[in-house]
């Protein structure tokens, strides 16, 4: 199968066989490509531009893992209130 390297265009050849690992470069052609990519990561010309979502977003999972930290701050700042007095 050909790919295409998502930062220069060019056409390499790729086989993939299950349970033999991806090579190191994937999906891009050379280490220059994968390098030109993180490096554009970390400069943030690349961004993802979704929005940060309010508590009333959050699914329920999210929401029990979040109260229960709160709940677990809120009791230590508690106990640490009473120890201190």
């Amino acid at each position: 199968m050909k790919i295409k390297c998502s930062q220069c265009g060019t056409e390499y050849k790729f086989i993939y066989q299950k349970g033999i690992p991806l090579p190191p470069n994937f999906p891009f052609c050379s280490k220059r490509c994968k390098s030109i990519d993180l490096g554009k990561w970390l400069n943030e010309e690349y961004r993802i531009s979704t929005p940060i979502t309010d508590d009333e977003d959050f699914t329920n999972i999210e929401q029990k893992v979040h109260s229960d930290i709160e709940d677990d701050s809120l009791a230590k700042l508690l106990e640490n209130q009473t120890d201190d007095q």
